[in-house]
């Protein structure tokens, strides 16, 4: 008998409770938005895409990775993006992806589609890797849990918010500095 992925997946429950909300800034509409590790390097602003059907690399990820592209292989299929313009493959690769909130770890193989588009993120981590993984994300308290081979939860908070200007390369830092002008008679 063969083994599904599905049955690999510890029997752990996850559940988000009062406590997840903590040192949590309440917005309405925030992203899940995490850090992981791959080809031994973290990489920074993924964001976790349930609507997503396909686990997508950008190239300018791919480049930064220093890969080589005689890595890829060949893609066939098609995918289109939110407007239902045709998006270009390069290719896809599988690579070992480690997620690890620091105390705790989970490392599986990710097969990445490789696209040659402008994107806010690095990567878009899709349904094929949260279900692989037994993931549950939650917008609401902007984190996400999976269950660790030792039958624990790993809890990863997302760090969507960009703190300084190096945290947004490409984007001018005098546009993106607040400025208030205070009247010191007031």
């Amino acid at each position: 008998m063969e083994v599904q992925q599905a049955d690999l997946i510890p029997n752990v429950d996850l559940a988000f409770r009062k406590a997840d909300l903590r040192n949590v800034v309440p917005h309405d509409n925030d992203p899940v938005v995490i850090s992981l590790v791959t080809t031994g390097r973290r990489v920074h602003r993924v964001l976790v895409d349930q609507g997503s059907s396909a686990n997508v690399m950008f190239l300018t990820t791919f480049n930064q990775l220093q890969l080589s592209t005689d890595q890829l292989r060949p893609y066939t299929g098609c995918l289109y993006g939110f407007a239902g313009d045709k998006v270009e493959f390069r290719g896809h690769i599988e690579l070992r992806t480690t997620f690890t909130n620091g105390a705790s770890s989970r490392t599986t193989s990710i097969r990445y589609l490789i696209v040659n588009t402008l994107s806010a993120y690095n990567i878009l981590l899709g349904r094929p890797s949260l279900n692989r993984l037994g993931a549950v994300p939650s917008t609401r308290h902007t984190k996400m849990k999976l269950p660790s081979l030792e039958k624990a939860v790993i809890t990863i908070k997302s760090d969507a918010f960009a703190s300084t200007a190096a945290d947004m390369p490409g984007i001018d830092p005098d546009f993106l500095c607040h400025r208030v002008t205070i009247d010191p008679k007031v």
